[in-house]
């Protein structure tokens, strides 16, 4: 009877150290992101961002503790938030917490001020795949000083996901044998998006800067990058590039808590 405690003990703690191992592999690979895109109507952005930035300034004023996001705008006027999460959920308690602290009333007079702005909005997730990311001074969303942002979109094939991911190390191995100066992010399409791809997010301090840099890389990649390049093309079947800013002023970043 002895023996058949120490070995389920044994195998408990074993399988313990097996999920803990897991979940730290999960947290150094991924991270998931939800993100709430509106598509908003040209004649509505003036109106639009102002409901925004009150909105913005609301979560800041109440001092809002269970979430916070990063806001992006493209040029085709996408104004997505963007939150780091670790379970699907956690902006619906950020929005709890704000309407709790604020009454019914007031949050709903709010919300009201993006009434007409938009037609076509929902909710997915993103995740960025860390192993993909080339970023040599180490990773992170914003890099200080550069709020410009040039997203590439490679779709593929539900059926070439290992291939696709093999052909995108392939890109960031090429990168960092020529120490690239262009850093950026990958992210892969998740929960609620009905097409597989990878996004690349570059950022510079402003679209000149951006042409630099992508000059300078094409020269310094030379003749090397176009058998990597090549292979990464040849499984993708539709590619979108748009440009945009990082916007400080309708993000929000929660305090730590103590």
């Amino acid at each position: 009877m002895k023996y058949f405690k120490i070995k389920r003990i044994m195998t408990l703690g074993l399988m313990l150290l097996i999920v803990n191992t897991f979940a730290q592999e999960q947290e150094r690979r991924w991270q998931m992101y939800e993100v709430h895109e509106d598509q908003v109507k040209p004649s509505k952005v003036a109106e639009y961002e102002k409901a925004a930035k009150n909105f913005a300034d609301k979560m800041r004023e109440h001092n809002v503790t269970e979430g916070g996001f990063l806001m992006t705008s493209t040029n085709n006027m996408r104004y997505m938030y963007v939150t780091p999460i670790d379970s699907l959920g956690q902006r619906d308690a950020a929005m709890a917490e704000l309407w709790e602290k604020m009454g019914q009333e007031a949050f709903g007079e709010m919300m009201s001020g993006f009434d007409g702005s938009y037609d076509r909005h929902g909710s997915y997730v993103i995740i960025m795949d860390k192993e993909l990311c080339y970023m040599p001074g180490g990773l992170t969303q914003t890099p200080e000083g550069e709020n410009y942002r040039k997203f590439y979109y490679v779709y593929f094939n539900p059926d070439d996901g290992r291939a696709m991911r093999d052909a995108m190390k392939g890109v960031k191995d090429l990168f960092e044998s020529k120490k690239s100066k262009v850093h950026y992010r990958v992210y892969r399409s998740g929960y609620g998006n009905m097409d597989q791809f990878y996004m690349v997010a570059v950022a510079a301090k402003n679209p000149v800067e951006m042409a630099q840099k992508s000059m300078d890389n094409q020269a310094l990649l030379g003749e090397d990058s176009k058998t990597v390049f090549d292979k990464m093309m040849s499984l993708a079947i539709k590619m979108e590039e748009y440009t945009g800013w990082i916007r400080p002023e309708l993000g929000y970043t929660p305090a730590k808590k103590k």
